[in-house]
């Protein structure tokens, strides 16, 4: 046996384990079941930024614990935001390249986390060099510069190992037809839907897919001056999108088009808020509930002075409930049967904003933090618990332990942004309560700012945690 088909079976072994410790443990039963499956997809809980095609944020995994660990960080000269494993066990990372904040994709050795290749990507969206995801065959998903739906694989050739473009397919038209072509938009996400289209959304809010099947890609726009600055979400039911104005869920009509099922409004404020990178919902739409794990959707507004966190049904995008949260947040709320929790980051330094992200209300503000736990029960949604953890990524649910994994950022002199008196701890919370359990010194520099990215866990209890300039590799001692 090869040492990459060891790690494999390896990996599998642990991945099958952990998967029968949820359908059986206490921490399941606490927060129900994980969201269906996309065939097209790679591991649930490691083929996408937020775990799967639902952006649950939730995983089968058991973490590191709150015991002994080691930690590795690994300098890339690069931002680090998507980590994802495939079923062969090999870690991927999408990065952006601090000089010309170009995407590159790093294939990680999963014993070390070093990188073992790499390939460069053309330059597009800022946010087209965050959002990919697995498929099926452990190839890497997204879309370039050019306009090019890539997949990309990898493989073993004696001693060393290759990163290369295994297929790319021209969507430009579709995604700047509607515009009059050349540069004037950019893919900002891509997901597949249970039948194995590739959706994707531009950063002007023009929404499609390529269908694999044809090669045909088709798109829509959603709605004149709004934009979309997060991911885009799948389930059975169809596409969730969340503008800056808007949470929509899109289909395909009997012609074969893109349609809007239908679209909720929110209230997005007078202006972004310090913490966020756009003005308007910093969530990715999360599918969840207790049944069939997609019932429900879920964002947060960009409401003064709190932000509510927004329950939606899937099926009719009738309103649920609204509840007061946060002060604001950039980040996806985690959805498991019938909970949701949202950490703060209201306030938090970023050493750059997107093009066009405009100017925040207030100019400044200390980063708050804070974490809530809320229930949707049959009468609306109650808070059941708050507490001031200062999350400084975005948060991954265990189902397999009852923990939330973040890393916490900590300043004993604020500055308004990342200085030499801030350091980052490794951070475990008791998802039942509310209670920080552990958090552990990892970090003291600007190059070990997580920077409100997300952490993945693997099967065998490893998390990776992108930051400014690289990524950790955090694992159980």
């Amino acid at each position: 046996m090869s040492e990459r088909m060891g790690r494999a079976a390896v990996t599998a072994a642990i991945g099958l384990t952990a998967l029968l410790t949820v359908s059986t443990g206490t921490a399941a039963a606490d927060f129900g079941s994980l969201p269906p499956a996309n065939p097209h997809l790679g591991p649930l809980g490691t083929a996408t930024m937020h775990g799967d095609a639902e952006s649950s944020d939730a995983t089968p995994f058991a973490g590191p614990g709150t015991g002994h660990i080691d930690s590795d960080f690994h300098e890339l000269a690069a931002a680090c935001p998507t980590i994802l494993q495939g079923s062969d066990g090999m870690p991927q990372a999408l990065c952006t390249k601090v000089i010309d904040r170009a995407p590159k994709v790093f294939l990680l050795d999963p014993n070390s986390g070093r990188p073992l290749a790499s390939l460069d990507l053309a330059k597009g969206s800022l946010l087209g060099g965050v959002y990919a995801y697995l498929d099926s065959n452990d190839r890497m998903v997204t879309v370039d510069g050019s306009g090019k739906l890539l997949r990309i694989g990898h493989r073993e050739n004696g001693d060393d190992w290759t990163v290369f473009i295994e297929s790319a397919t021209d969507i430009a038209q579709a995604v700047t037809g509607h515009c009059g072509g050349g540069d004037c938009d950019a893919v900002s996400s891509v997901m597949p839907d249970f039948d194995g289209r590739v959706w994707f959304a531009t950063d002007n809010a023009a929404v499609g897919f390529s269908d694999p099947s044809t090669g045909v890609a088709r798109a829509i726009v959603l709605g004149p001056g709004e934009k979309v600055a997060n991911s885009i979400s799948t389930a059975p039911q169809g596409v969730a999108i969340a503008t800056t104005h808007a949470l929509y869920l899109v289909d395909v009509d009997g012609s074969g088009n893109p349609r809007v099922v239908w679209r909720q409004a929110y209230d997005r404020g007078p202006a972004r808020k310090p913490g966020q990178l756009s003005w308007g919902s910093g969530a990715t739409p999360t599918f969840f509930g207790p049944g069939d794990g997609t019932e429900y959707l879920a964002i947060t507004d960009n409401a003064v002075p709190k932000e509510n966190l927004l329950v939606f049904d899937t099926a009719t995008g009738n309103r649920i409930c609204s509840v007061p949260t946060v002060d604001g947040t950039e980040n996806s709320p985690i959805g498991s049967g019938s909970s949701l929790f949202v950490a703060g980051t209201y306030g938090y330094p970023y050493p750059a904003l997107p093009d066009g992200a405009g100017p925040s209300e207030p100019a400044n503000a200390a980063f708050t933090g804070g974490m809530v736990r809320v229930n949707v029960t049959g009468s609306g949604c109650r808070v059941v618990w708050t507490n001031k953890a200062l999350s400084a990524a975005v948060p991954r649910l265990s189902v397999a332990d009852g923990k939330i994994y973040t890393v916490t950022r900590h300043t004993v002199i604020p500055t308004g942004s990342v200085g030499l008196t801030d350091n980052f701890r490794y951070t475990v919370i008791d998802a039942a309560s509310g209670r920080i359990d552990t958090e552990k010194l990892i970090g003291a520099t600007a190059v070990h700012n997580t920077l409100q990215m997300v952490g993945t866990i693997s099967p065998d209890r490893t998390l990776y945690q992108g930051t400014m300039t690289g990524l950790f590799r955090i694992a159980p001692r």
